[in-house]
């Protein structure tokens, strides 16, 4: 690897690192959530500790990669910012979710989230495409996990 690439691919790898840490750690399951009813169409609880590593897996590459190919500072630093506000919308989904036990805002703020990783695959497309396409399957979990977090507030609500 050459040093140009050092950098970002540990930088990246330590702020994916932080946010699954801070998302982990606020994600407490429990009573509270093993008593929520779960469309009969939920993944089993195994499969979200597979979907995220793949996620975050893929969040160093599209990171590093999209990173890299910016060619103005400028560039790089608003890929960036978007990135740390993906990386925060997802912190926040967990903590309303899990930690606030209020899965309506978080269906609220599930849009945000959405719409970060929409932001991020078209603002890098024009300079990497390889980064935009890598976070392709991010955007479709994110989907997915909207969708089954308002499944799960039609069956459950209302919160309070």
């Amino acid at each position: 690897m050459s040093r140009a690439w050092v950098f970002p691919v540990l930088t990246a790898a330590l702020a994916t690192g932080i946010v699954a840490v801070m998302g982990s750690t606020i994600t407490v399951t429990g009573p509270w959530y093993d008593q929520l009813i779960q469309p009969r169409w939920a993944p089993p609880d195994r499969a979200y500790a597979i979907a995220w590593t793949i996620i975050y897996a893929i969040n160093v590459v599209a990171l590093v990669t999209g990173w890299h190919a910016m060619r103005t500072r400028r560039e790089a630093e608003t890929f960036i910012a978007l990135w740390a506000t993906n990386g925060f919308l997802n912190i926040l989904w967990s903590l309303l979710f899990f930690r606030l036990q209020r899965p309506d805002w978080s269906v609220i703020e599930v849009i945000f989230l959405w719409l970060s990783v929409g932001s991020l695959i078209v603002y890098g497309w024009r300079r990497s495409m390889t980064a935009s396409i890598v976070l392709v399957p991010y955007l479709l979990w994110v989907t997915f996990a909207g969708y089954l977090n308002m499944a799960v507030v039609r069956l459950n609500g209302p919160f309070s």
